[in-house]
């Protein structure tokens, strides 16, 4: 890897994160994550679990087709 390969991937990651943290004020907004069916919530006394299977799939499934978009070779 060279310099110029180097100053690339620190430019695209500095314009994810600028990106990220435009949009998490509004992503907190989004009512419907973490609250799919599926998603297993347990509360017993003063214990809680929580395990967003459905959420981790919906996100995993959105995040590979955008990357199978972007990255195409």
């Amino acid at each position: 890897m060279n310099v110029s390969e180097a100053a690339r991937i620190i430019i695209i990651l500095g314009a994810v994160l600028i990106a990220l943290g435009v949009m998490l004020p509004y992503v907190a907004k989004l009512d419907f994550f973490g609250k799919l069916p599926g998603d297993i919530k347990i509360e017993k006394g003063n214990f809680s679990l929580y395990f967003p299977i459905a959420t981790c799939i919906v996100l995993s499934i959105l995040l590979t087709l955008l990357g199978n978009l972007f990255f195409r070779k």
